[in-house]
């Protein structure tokens, strides 16, 4: 099983920013649904997404994916 910083790293800024799934997918343009998939592990964003996700949460794509501690 591979490991899953994305979703761990996802699901920790969302809720430090106190956001809901649902209000976060509104805000990326994606359903709530998908975002769950991503916190579980089960799918990835696409590398535009993934940019947008950072964006959004002002970290970089490497912190997202476990390659940095910042």
């Amino acid at each position: 099983m591979k490991n899953n910083f994305f979703g761990l790293r996802l699901k920790e800024l969302r809720i430090e920013k106190g956001i809901s799934q649902r209000k976060f997918g509104e805000l990326i343009g994606v359903c709530n649904q998908t975002v769950s998939f991503w916190e579980s592990g089960s799918r990835e964003p696409d590398m535009d997404t993934l940019v947008k996700i950072s964006d959004f949460f002002d970290v970089s794509t490497d912190y997202l994916l476990g390659k940095s501690d910042s």
